[in-house]
């Protein structure tokens, strides 16, 4: 072998090699990708405003995996908690829905031949507890009410509806809620099996959650969500986001990014919900 051919022959080892080496590294940056993704962090986007006033259509949060749990995929089995879910949580976790009948959902476990998308919502009831939610959109949790008082405040959904928002507080902490005044659902006494949760929106007249569709089981939880990473006001298709103007246009709320899910602790501290007496 010449000089030449040898030289070229090694060149070709060479970028051979550098072909493999940088293949193997993309494989490994994704494996690392995806195993952040399914263990430790997931980005949701928020397209309804079944959570106002908490979140607008157009945020987009992280959801904490490993908080419960993180579920090992294709299985039933969770790895260990950090912590259980608690009252006040807004958690991302996944519902059936039928295809031929979008407005059919139900839990996984309780319809596991459809398909799956995820819902947001907040927990309200934990596991073996009674609630009852009254016309007005309080809510009573074992005989005991949620302690609730008006903000002043309102605001328009995207259908120019007036929303009160009312401040309510579980007794281990606090958020907003909103009602449309315009409107009152039937009284309906729950009690939350075992083992799952009573999810609500905080848009209480305006969110298809366990008022209607039932409880979840925790190995339906994603996590609770941890805070917002982007927002802006937009809920179009991934086409559209090909168009540069899109971005240009669109209204970004840069002061709720970064923003943390997590609840403000309650101002009664850790005291349970005040006994009613009707």
């Amino acid at each position: 072998m010449t000089a030449r051919a040898a030289q070229a022959d090694r060149g070709e080892r060479t970028a051979g090699g550098g072909f493999w080496e940088q293949f193997g590294s993309l494989l490994v940056a994704v494996a690392i990708a995806l195993g952040v993704r399914t263990f430790v962090v997931e980005p949701f986007r928020i397209p309804s405003e079944s959570m106002l006033p908490t979140l607008l259509v157009g945020d987009h949060l992280f959801v904490n995996k490993f908080a419960y749990g993180a579920r090992i995929p294709f299985s039933q089995v969770r790895l260990p908690a950090l912590r259980e879910p608690q009252r006040g949580d807004i958690v991302v976790f996944t519902v059936a829905r039928d295809p031929r009948d979008p407005s059919r959902i139900c839990p996984v476990d309780r319809c596991p031949d459809l398909p799956t998308e995820e819902f947001v919502k907040r927990i309200v009831g934990l596991p073996g507890e009674t609630l009852e939610i009254r016309p007005d959109g309080s809510v009573q949790i074992d005989g005991r009410a949620l302690a609730s008082e008006a903000s002043g405040r309102s605001l328009a959904d995207e259908t120019g509806s007036a929303l009160v928002i009312r401040a309510e507080d579980n007794g281990r902490c606090r958020y907003e809620v909103a009602d449309d005044q315009r409107l009152s659902a039937s009284a309906r006494r729950v009690r939350v099996e075992e083992g799952r949760y009573f999810m609500m929106g905080d848009n209480r007249d305006h969110s298809n959650d366990s008022r209607v569709w039932g409880t979840v089981r925790l190995m339906e939880f994603r996590g609770p969500a941890l805070f917002l990473y982007w927002s802006w006001n937009y809920n179009g298709g991934w086409l559209e986001l090909m168009n540069p103007l899109t971005w240009w246009v669109t209204e970004k709320r840069w002061s709720r990014v970064g923003d943390s899910l997590a609840c403000r602790p309650s101002e009664d501290g850790a005291r349970p919900p005040a006994a009613t007496t009707d």
